[in-house]
């Protein structure tokens, strides 16, 4: 092929699966390095278009692009996205049983995905490693490149092990991508990437089009109220709880502010996705949300963000306001922040730290919960009950939830806190029913009519629907399902509360030294994060944007 029909072949691609007649600034140039061969580094903001620089090239290039995120729900949306393209991209996340890996990379096998989305922690796997030698891999994308610095504010140690796996099957070239990265986080992602004969991307971090202002404000709730009543377009507000979401629209809407509604992790992925189309399709829409929301939403006439609460860190910060403006047109960034709020969240994350022993006493009665014991593995999901672990150990919920994220982001366990799809997995076969109560025989039959597949696997499902479907109440129903588990007949994972699934076997040694000091060492980076933040608002001697292109 001629560099002219290459070129031709860039651009129809583009249009025919993305819509798009031009790239972005330097998205073609990162394109052009990766479809070359070359190692490249992509330091493009929010709204960049990193993902494009990845997918367009496995388009165009024979064999699989592996793209390797530790944000599975991200991971997710960008998949569905690629499929409604009609573009072929599956998933490998922790959640996957063998069955359902085993399936996707046959598919990979038999060349019917382009693009394969997987957690980093897969790149250890025994049954991920046996098949990879039999797929032909274009090159790898490792989105989120920052998370291999422990410089980084996600540091994730399974980044260490893309050097490794990249040597191991073959020298196929590496994009690495970020869109918040400090020059320190830079040089080590070159270094533990081993990034050779590299080409460098940087896109300018200077949003021109979005004005910042700080502002120290005693009532937020009435200040919000009185934009919105002068507002007819489309913005985001970010708090930092799901209450604080809840009840800042709440207000709202009883003020006559009826283009809005919150949006949080609390809420189940239908609602969440039916809230998230409305503002998209809505020129006007206002969305109250948590940061569970934004990632990977392309809508490029967001004309204002404004923070409710004040994110933990200047990159959290610059990475939410750069969703406003995509479009390039005048766009507004309102952080609203007082002294009282300052404080108290300096009491918060203080209160969210456990020392040494409550490090150690979660963990342990985290296992023991479950009846696993040292040097032991379970297999399965189970359900998480925060209340109960906090009774057990005596600690605060802010302190169990900052240990198990810190245990989520360090692959040692799946922790789900999104409402989902319940699961179901029977214990016994249908032969055998004759042998259980005349209650729980009729009950399971019904379970084996009305759930396709249940007899061989696991298989997911809503209460809500079945329960309708047989006219049973949907309380008496899931009390149904809890009395059969309770007897062993099956495992019920309930989806509308949190859930768990443990990767590597408990080691109590290695969390008393080895995690607890990597544990401390991430609380005092954050910790560092937020006093940084801290005198980003109450500077007032420079330019807000230039204060951000000095941080990064």
């Amino acid at each position: 092929m001629t560099r002219e029909d290459f070129e031709k072949l860039k651009k129809q691609t583009l249009k025919h699966y993305w819509g798009f007649s031009e790239f972005r600034e330097n998205q073609e140039k990162i394109i052009d390095s990766i479809i070359s061969g070359k190692d490249t580094l992509a330091l493009l903001p929010t709204g960049g278009g990193k993902s494009l620089c990845y997918q367009l090239p496995a388009l165009l290039l024979e064999g699989i692009c592996l793209v390797i995120s530790p944000l599975i729900a991200l991971m997710n949306d960008q998949v569905n996205y690629l499929l409604s393209l009609g573009i072929e991209a599956q998933l490998l996340s922790s959640d996957l049983d063998e069955i359902a890996m085993e399936d996707i990379l046959l598919k990979c096998k038999n060349g019917e995905v382009k693009i394969l989305y997987l957690a980093p922690e897969r790149l250890t796997s025994k049954q991920f490693l046996q098949h990879i030698e039999e797929i032909q891999i274009s090159f790898i994308a490792v989105d989120e490149a920052h998370c291999i610095s422990e410089w980084g504010q996600d540091f994730r140690p399974s980044y260490q092990n893309i050097k490794d796996f990249r040597n191991n099957i073959k020298q196929v070239p590496i994009i690495a991508l970020t869109a918040t990265a400090t020059p320190k986080v830079i040089d080590e992602i070159q270094h533990k990437l081993s990034l050779d004969n590299i080409s460098i991307y940087k896109t300018s971090f200077n949003r021109t089009n979005i004005n910042i202002s700080v502002l120290e404000i005693a009532d937020k709730f009435q200040q919000i109220l009185n934009w919105l009543r002068n507002n007819s377009q489309s913005g985001i507000i970010y708090t930092r709880t799901r209450k604080e979401a809840e009840t800042l629209t709440r207000f709202l809407q009883e003020n006559n502010i009826v283009n809005c509604d919150f949006y949080h992790a609390g809420l189940s992925a239908k609602e969440r996705q039916n809230k998230q189309n409305i503002w998209v399709q809505q020129n006007n829409q206002v969305l109250v949300a948590t940061n569970a929301f934004g990632m990977g939403i392309d809508k490029d006439n967001v004309r204002f963000v404004i923070h409710f609460s004040l994110p933990s860190s200047i990159e959290n910060y610059y990475q939410e306001i750069g969703r406003a403006g995509r479009d390039g047109k005048p766009s507004h960034a309102f952080l609203l922040w007082n002294e009282q709020e300052l404080e108290k969240f300096d009491d918060i994350l203080a209160n969210s730290i456990p020392n040494n022993k409550e490090f150690e006493r979660i963990i342990s009665h985290l296992y023991s919960l479950f009846q696993i014991a040292d040097l032991e593995l379970a297999e399965d999901f189970f359900q998480l009950n925060y209340q109960s672990l906090q009774r057990i150990t005596k600690s605060s919920i802010a302190k169990i939830k900052n240990v198990l994220q810190f245990m989520y982001h360090q692959e040692l366990i799946f922790l789900n806190d999104y409402r989902t799809n319940s699961s179901l997995n029977l214990k016994i076969n249908i032969d055998d029913l004759d042998s259980l109560r005349k209650k729980d025989s009729y009950f399971i039959e019904l379970l084996f009519r009305n759930l396709p597949g249940i007899g061989s696997q696991k298989v997911y499902f809503s209460e809500q629907s079945l329960s309708e479907k047989l006219g049973i109440s949907l309380f008496v129903f899931k009390e149904r399902l809890k009395d059969l588990q309770r007897n062993n007949l099956l495992e019920y994972i309930d989806g509308d509360l949190s859930s768990i699934k443990f990767l590597v076997q408990r080691n109590d040694r290695l969390f008393s030294t080895q995690y607890y000091q990597l544990f401390k060492k991430i609380q005092k980076n954050k910790i560092q994060k937020w006093e940084e933040m801290k005198f980003f608002v109450r500077n007032h001697d420079y330019c807000k944007m230039k204060m951000i292109l000095t941080y990064f």
